[in-house]
């Protein structure tokens, strides 16, 4: 299900409600131009680097950025992406998916040096309750329809 986020242009994709995913566009990546450059960002741990690696392999022009360390709020843009994605996680699944040193107000901090790219990104995906698989998934679905246009 893809639903407008109330954060500018973005929609937040989701497969909550839903029975199964959407079908997985993974053996049919020309769906998407390859020359769409784009650009995924988010917290660590949220998949943003596992996400843009099967993007590339499926032929696509995808860059992870590293905004959260950064402290120039539009850092981002200097990818000049086509498409931004922001791939978000909770402090609780972060400590599922790897052991870290920090806490609630690293991530916090972080999610305030992403505020920029939240407010600005095409695409919003809360990863907590998905797997790489599933994130790629509607990434992809979500792409496609993106780039098909208003008709889809």
């Amino acid at each position: 299900m893809i639903s407008r986020d109330g954060c500018g242009l973005a929609f937040q994709l989701s497969n909550r409600g839903t029975s199964k995913l959407p079908d997985a566009p993974s053996t049919q990546p020309e769906r998407v131009p390859s020359s769409l450059r784009i650009v995924v960002v988010g917290p660590c741990a949220a998949g943003t680097t596992t996400l843009t690696e099967k993007l590339r392999r499926a032929g696509l022009d995808a860059h992870a950025c590293a905004q959260e360390h950064s402290y120039v709020p539009d850092m981002w843009r200097m990818s000049h992406p086509d498409v931004l994605i922001y791939l978000d996680v909770s402090m609780a699944t972060i400590r599922q998916r790897r052991e870290v040193s920090w806490g609630k107000d690293h991530l916090a901090a972080e999610k305030t040096r992403l505020a920029h790219a939240r407010q600005n990104c095409h695409f919003y995906l809360p990863t907590d309750d998905l797997t790489a698989e599933e994130v790629y998934a509607l990434v992809m679905q979500s792409l496609y329809r993106y780039c098909a246009g208003p008709s889809m």
